[in-house]
């Protein structure tokens, strides 16, 4: 985990006068980190973006306690677990991630509204398409069976043509990362869900 070491410093140092206020706190990888519009896109509430390049659903755990460190949010939102896949782990091994974090969450924050926004499809690892709606599916059915404080906001079928193919006008060049499209579609996604 040591190379994530300067990103995870760099939140440490950069958020500590939102501590007492963040908001709602979107934690997670690069597809946080890089939603520039984020402030923007909610301009009705107060957002703190908390996002880390390159970050797996592992990572997010692994550092968990020292990036909320004093944090008072009124709820979360956490899209990780991508980076993972890529990295050549199984969906049930994410899964069990995904487990740890809400264990962290809930030692951490107690009663907190949490949302999970669902791995994306991509074209350039859409070759696992079927690795991610799987893993997609055993988070969600674990928020459904526990029926706790996290809900589950699906942007991959929202993100394919009608052919069934991820939409290219909703990626960045390489793929892999949103455009402003994609953050708009994701923004009005995630909306709905907050209320």
């Amino acid at each position: 985990m040591y190379w994530y070491e300067e990103e995870v410093k760099q939140l440490e140092r950069a958020h500590r006068l939102d501590l007492e206020n963040p908001g709602v706190i979107f934690y997670g990888s690069s597809s946080i980190r890089l939603w520039n519009s984020l402030e923007d896109d909610f301009d009705y509430m107060k957002v703190t973006n908390l996002g880390f390049g390159g970050a797996t659903l592992a990572a997010c755990v692994w550092f968990f306690e020292r990036i909320m460190t004093d944090y008072k949010p009124k709820a979360l939102v956490v899209y990780a677990g991508d980076n993972d896949l890529g990295d050549g782990r199984n969906p049930e091994e994410i899964f069990i991630f995904f487990q740890q974090l809400m264990v962290k969450v809930n030692q951490r924050f107690g009663i907190l509204p949490c949302y999970f926004i669902s791995l994306k499809p991509s074209i350039t690892r859409w070759q696992m398409a079927d690795q991610f709606r799987y893993t997609n599916n055993l988070i969600e059915s674990e928020i459904i069976k526990l029926n706790s404080h996290w809900k589950f906001i699906d942007v991959f079928k929202k993100m394919l043509n009608k052919d069934g193919q991820p939409n290219p006008a909703l990626y960045d060049h390489d793929g892999l990362h949103l455009s402003e499209e994609g953050y708009r579609l994701w923004a009005s996604t995630v909306k709905e869900k907050l209320g």
